[in-house]
């Protein structure tokens, strides 16, 4: 699954869980309250004044 900044904190969870680590060392460290799980990956963010451009190419690499 390709991520975009439309993509939910809650499907990127669900999709591939092992993307946690890259949402936490962003600085989102509320992704297990139940309010993120419907927010977008670019209100997400926004509200952490986090570049969602960097987060999504962090997100689709691939990994080897």
């Amino acid at each position: 699954m390709k991520f975009n900044k439309d993509t939910k904190i809650g499907e990127i969870l669900e999709k591939d869980p092992d993307k946690v680590e890259i949402l936490l060392q962003a600085g989102m460290h509320c992704i297990g309250c139940p309010a993120s799980q419907g927010e977008t990956l670019e209100e997400a963010c926004m509200i952490h004044g986090i570049d969602v451009n960097d987060v999504v190419e962090e997100l689709n690499k691939e990994e080897k």
